[in-house]
């Protein structure tokens, strides 16, 4: 199926794709752009620029808690005008770097997402963006997956397994940390736990951004009763597929790191133990005897220099830290291979990832 006419859909499969890339975190929005080759069915790809824009503060509310309190009109607008405000990006990022790509795959922003109920919404028009930018655009990349049973999430796997295979593990530590890897050839993963989500709202409280390096959480000391708490929630215990979202922090993860009464820098220590403990859990089962595996970490708390501290010394295997723009593009590079698949009609919703009942090809074409 020929979804663009001046594409060639043979094996020999080449695209410039922009991917746009807007995480729970909020630190903004990431655009990468990227050329893909597909040559003997192996992919390559190269990025060929790659820029992140900061939200108004504004805007960071609306995408943070305002867009659950609003109107369904109020909502529909601002789907609409977020669209817009992407456009407007990829139009500023077109002419400072002056890429021509063939296509945009945004993932726009979450604002709900419950699979168990089959609910889910990517805030941010995809029709808005190819009409700003009169560039054919593929936005809401989870809802068929959702729909076919799966979590919609997450959508980097695919990712991992096409662009980073030498790696055993590929750990992102973003608003959520997720891992991939594969296992008895195929290909799983899965939401971990929290990470930058509860960490950036305790900051927030005391007017920081994040915590830089981790220093707030050095200063702090771990207490064994919250931790042993967090670790026994009942997320932890769930096989996967399985996926989170902010409304299980807000109902469950907060209530309970407030119910302690601790002060900042203790409550953060010791979240930063939980966090790192579960992705020692993780890999630490799924890891084989045969050789010391390799961990990529990419995402933004791949430069949390006390987070990654306490990984590496609870987690068994090799941490890998790439270059800069590995770390802070990676899930845009990944959104940009995502549109290219479409476009060259292959699957990137994996059923052993998110539980689906096949595996499919997410997102919606808009082309003006």
């Amino acid at each position: 199926m020929n979804l663009l006419n001046s594409i060639p859909m043979n094996n020999d499969f080449h695209l410039q794709a922009i991917g746009l890339m807007s995480g729970t975190s909020l630190d903004g929005l990431d655009i990468c752009c990227c050329t893909f080759h597909r040559s003997n069915g192996r992919w390559n790809f190269h990025i060929d620029a790659a820029r992140g824009y900061t939200y108004p503060d504004e805007l960071k509310y609306k995408l943070g808690t305002g867009a659950q309190q609003m109107s369904a009109l109020e909502f529909i607008t601002f789907h609409s005008a977020y669209g817009r405000f992407l456009g407007e990006r990829v139009n500023d990022f077109i002419r400072e770097f002056g890429v021509c790509p063939d296509i945009i795959a945004s993932h726009g922003h979450t604002i709900f997402h419950e699979p168990q109920k089959r609910i889910m919404f990517q805030i941010g028009d995809g029709a808005a963006i190819a009409a700003e930018t009169g560039i054919p655009t593929v936005s809401d990349f989870r809802r068929l997956d959702i729909m076919l049973g799966g979590q919609g999430a997450p959508l980097v796997p695919i990712g991992d397994r096409l662009l980073f295979a030498d790696y055993d593990f590929c750990l992102n530590i973003g608003g959520f940390s997720n891992i991939s890897f594969e296992k008895d050839g195929q290909r799983v993963a899965f939401d971990i736990s929290p990470a930058n989500y509860v960490i950036n709202h305790y900051c927030r409280q005391i007017g920081l951004e994040f915590d830089r390096d981790g220093l707030l959480a050095r200063q702090g000391s771990i207490c064994q009763p919250l931790l042993d708490r967090l670790n026994g929630m009942d997320f932890y215990q769930q096989a996967g597929p399985k996926s989170l979202g902010r409304e299980w922090v807000e109902t469950q993860v907060y209530p309970l790191l407030d119910s302690y009464g601790l002060k900042l820098e203790d409550m953060l220590r010791t979240f930063y133990e939980h966090a790192a403990w579960q992705v020692a859990s993780v890999v630490s089962e799924a890891a084989t005897n045969k050789h010391t595996p390799q961990m990529l970490v990419t995402g933004g708390g791949a430069y949390n220099k006390f987070l990654m501290e306490r990984m590496a010394a609870l987690c068994p295997c090799k941490i890998v830290v790439p270059d800069g723009q590995i770390i802070e593009y990676k899930e845009a590079l990944i959104f940009a291979l995502l549109g290219t698949l479409y476009m060259a009609d292959e699957p990137s919703c994996l059923a052993s990832v998110t539980g689906a009942s096949r595996d499919n090809i997410g997102g919606m074409l808009f082309k003006t």
